[in-house]
């Protein structure tokens, strides 16, 4: 009986830790940190320095920043980052950069 508890016990912390390791992955942070780091560090942009992320509060302009690109920013259409992984990246985005 000690023996079925424990490997039950072990086998739900290996399932809560894949879940979190999932949720850290897809966390807006992370996708951000993939795809949009690279021109934005610190919310910086390399192109235009002077149009920062920071102080943006709008999630649906940024993520139709995010579809649309321009003024030397690649478009990022569904394939490259779901509706969903937007959404998060624009929370993120609002959340990190406030000033």
């Amino acid at each position: 009986m000690k023996k079925q508890f424990i490997t039950a016990a072990v086998l739900v912390s290996f399932s809560m830790m894949s879940v979190a390791a999932f949720a850290a992955e897809n966390s807006g942070e992370a996708i951000f940190n993939a795809k949009c780091f690279a021109c934005h560090p610190d919310g910086g942009n390399i192109m235009k320095p002077s149009e920062t992320l920071k102080g943006i509060k709008d999630t649906k302009k940024i993520i139709s920043k995010i579809r649309k690109g321009g003024g030397g920013m690649t478009a990022f259409d569904a394939k490259s980052i779901s509706d969903a992984d937007a959404k998060l990246v624009a929370a993120y985005i609002v959340k990190t950069f406030k000033k």
